[in-house]
């Protein structure tokens, strides 16, 4: 299918916060309980439509394991947009963001959009972060914040796209040189013309796999 634009989006955060179940919800509309832990990168991509426009947004989803962080700083160049993750069930996962909030940005764009996601909030009965701990950690940090499930798919959707959105939004106030792929948007053959209808496209990349993770 041909598109628009195409945007790179990179998903990082502690290990077993539900990144890769959180690109399945998207790419392919399924939860999976028990997955196994990402090593190195996996990689998925689905169409969408912003603006009467198709984008296909190309999404890596990297490893949360530190000995892997080197691998993952490689993805964050060339990247338009970041997921962030924590788990609101587990208070480490919100501590560490800090740290993967320097590192996101001493290795990409200035102009990269970084999304801030609060996921598992179907675990209501565990959470241990605070929905205003995440809004305000997003706000001190110019991210844009949304609590999400992978498992019930509870704005998942609305992650991604928006976050597409925000990206659309800078290319169109000239924030972003178009022409430079190392910004994480390349030109698609469809650049001149208004894409039709909506429809997504699931695809996704079985990288190899470690057993024991969960999401």
């Amino acid at each position: 299918m041909s598109y628009a634009y195409l945007f790179k989006y990179i998903i990082i955060g502690d290990t077993g916060v539900g990144k890769s179940c959180l690109l399945l919800q998207f790419t392919d509309k399924r939860f999976q309980p028990v997955h196994d832990l990402t090593i190195g990168v996996e990689f998925g991509a689905r169409m969408i439509t912003i603006a009467g426009k198709q984008i296909k947004l190309q999404i890596w989803d990297t490893a949360g394991q530190e000995s892997f962080r080197s691998i993952t700083r490689s993805y964050y160049r060339g990247a338009a947009g970041a997921l962030l993750v924590y788990d609101i069930t587990r208070r480490d996962t919100f501590d560490h963001l800090t740290n993967w909030l320097e590192d996101a940005r001493q290795h990409s764009s200035s102009n990269m959009v970084i999304m801030l996601i609060g996921n598992k909030c179907d675990l209501e009965s565990r959470r241990e972060v605070k929905r205003e701990e995440g809004e305000a950690f997003a706000r001190e940090h110019g991210m844009i914040f949304m609590e999400a499930s992978a498992k019930t798919a509870q704005n998942v959707e609305e992650a991604f796209i928006n976050t597409a959105k925000e990206i659309y939004d800078k290319i169109q106030e000239g924030v972003f040189d178009i022409q430079n792929e190392a910004n994480g948007i390349k030109l698609g053959p469809e650049h001149a013309t208004s894409g039709v209808g909506g429809g997504a496209a699931g695809a996704r990349g079985a990288g190899p796999t470690q057993s024991g993770g969960c999401c």
